[in-house]
This record gives structure tokens, C-alpha cells and sequence, in this order.
């Protein structure tokens, strides 16, 4: 959940728009401002998790999305599904791209590899630290610089899976992700009103069918 005390969770109300569906799987395309799965408090339980369950009572969700990030995100609708699903993200045989737009002029391509760990003073703050962190990786491409904006876009590819990963990575370098209300250190000087970070590209082997699946989204900024 962000830091700013006078939050109040008002997630947007659209219909699930499911962009995916086999005997297996379902993959939906999450809105920006709704949580992945509910969050302790009562007015906290929205979620996609739990509006996945209304149409899909046995639904378990395979991985998660930042609550201010949008894009693909799948569930599972029966535990074979789960099992297979959690290998697979295990191996990581799931190829993941993400577009971004972050501040300030990035060229070319690179890797950022930092280890990271919670904040704890801060929470739900992540940072890098080389000592205690854990391994994270991320691969980036820069795409175009809008100059009257003063930031570019980006392909990011993460390789590992941590907690607020591209986040940290992008403040690391330099160029924190136009939005972002934890890292970025004018969040709201943009007219997205929403962070510019959305899971636009999931590819995989079906783990049941064996069939392979490429499943993209159009990114919404």
C-alpha cells in the first residue's frame, strides 16, 4: 500500500476483462489502483483475486502485480494448474515484458543487477543493499525520449521476481518511474494520474497443454 496517510483505496470499478481463458488458466488485464489480492483491512478486499473468484470459485492466483501497476496477471483454476503454473514461474520459463515511461533521458539497453531487501523502517519501501539483499535482475531497452515531457519510454524484462523490482532498478539508475508514488520524488507532476508501468507481454508454455502462448495487452499510456 502506498505511504501517503490520507490514501483511500477506490479501485476502479470496470468490468474483469478477461484477455485469456483455457481449462487451465485465466488471464485477466488489471487495472492500475486495484490490489492483486486483498489486503488485511475490510476496506481493503476488493481485489482481483477476489472478483476472479466470482466467476471462478476455485481460482488461485499465480503471481502478483503492484496494486499501482496494470497489465497481465494469471490465475489458476484448479490446483494440477497451481502446481504447474508455481514450477513454471519457479524455472523461470515465463518471458515478461513491461513498458514503462521513466523520467529523465535513458538510451540504449542494459541490465541492472542490484540486490534488494525491505526497508523495514519504511515499509513497503525496498532497497538496495548489497550485503543482506537478495539477487535481482532486470534487463532494459529504451524506446524513444519525449523531450517536452523529459522522459522516456522503456521495455523492461525482469529476470527475477522481487518485491517493487523494476521500481527500485529504474530509481538505481537514475530515472524513476513517472508516477510512482513511493520512488518518484514528484509523483503527482505528470498528467497519467496513475504509475506509468504496465505488464504488457506474458509468454509461456501452456504447462498442461503444452501449447505455447503468447498473450499481450495494449499499454494504456
Amino acid at each position: 500500500m502506498p505511504l501517503d496517510p490520507d490514501f483511500i483505496y477506490s479501485p476502479p470499478q470496470d468490468p474483469l476483462h478477461i484477455v485469456y481463458e483455457d481449462d487451465d488458466l485465466v488471464l485477466i488485464d488489471k487495472p492500475a489502483g486495484l490490489l492483486s489480492v486483498p489486503g488485511r483491512l475490510p476496506e481493503h478486499h476488493d481485489s482481483a483475486y477476489f472478483r476472479v473468484l466470482e466467476q471462478y470459485p476455485h481460482a488461485k492466483i499465480t503471481h502478483r502485480l503492484d496494486m499501482a501497476t496494470s497489465g497481465i496477471l494469471m490465475f489458476a483454476k484448479h490446483r494440477d494448474a497451481e502446481v504447474a503454473v508455481s514450477k513454471m514461474f519457479q524455472a523461470r520459463a515465463v518471458e515478461k515484458h513491461y513498458m514503462a515511461l521513466v523520467q529523465g533521458y535513458l538510451t540504449g539497453h542494459g541490465e541492472v543487477n542490484e540486490p534488494l531487501i525491505a526497508d523495514w523502517e519504511n515499509r513497503p519501501r525496498q532497497m538496495v543493499h548489497h550485503e543482506l539483499g537478495k539477487p535481482a535482475q532486470t534487463l532494459y531497452q529504451a524506446l524513444a525520449y519525449d523531450l517536452t515531457q523529459d522522459q522516456t519510454r522503456i521495455q523492461l524484462t525482469p529476470i527475477t521476481g522481487r518485491s517493487h523490482q523494476l521500481r527500485v532498478h529504474m530509481l538505481h539508475l537514475g530515472h524513476p518511474i513517472i508516477g510512482d508514488n513511493i520512488y518518484h520524488p514528484t509523483p503527482k507532476a505528470n498528467t497519467l494520474g496513475r504509475m506509468a508501468l504496465h505488464a504488457y507481454h506474458l509468454a509461456f508454455i501452456q504447462p498442461l497443454s503444452q501449447q505455447p502462448l503468447r498473450i499481450e495487452t495494449t499499454v494504456p499510456f
